[in-house]
């Protein structure tokens, strides 16, 4: 049934333009669609899609993940450079080094968008 049909991420926004300006400016996203109330970003062989609710960073859980591989240190270095502020999740209890939370060869940043969604990189 579903195992077939491709999916996207999708998360809330109050605020369209500053969030467009977030995952295109900030993230580097390339935009591929946009409307009045919604737009979509490139990521990778898949699209981000953000919407306008007035319900935008309510969830308190990951909103969208994004895996790295081995280019973690570097995209959390570029990141940084371009205003980022990463979360910190001690309670996670994973070493914390610089905003990276490290255990067993695996790493993990998060940050949040202009809205409060969570969103996550990791080494996978």
């Amino acid at each position: 049934m579903l195992s077939d049909q491709n999916s996207s991420a999708i998360v809330a926004s109050r605020d369209l333009d500053k969030a467009k300006r977030f995952y295109t400016e900030t993230l580097g996203l390339e935009l591929a669609d946009e409307s009045d109330e919604v737009f979509s970003v490139k990521t990778g062989a898949t699209h981000l899609n953000v919407y306008r609710s007035q319900e935008a960073g309510t969830n308190r859980a990951n909103a969208v993940v994004w895996d790295c591989g081995d280019e973690i240190d570097e995209i959390v270095a570029e990141l940084k450079k371009r205003g980022v502020q990463f979360e910190h999740y001690p309670e996670l209890g994973m070493k914390i080094e610089g905003d990276m939370h490290v255990q067993d060869g695996f790493k993990a940043a998060w940050f949040k968008d202009p809205d409060g969604n969570i969103l996550h990189i990791n080494s996978m």
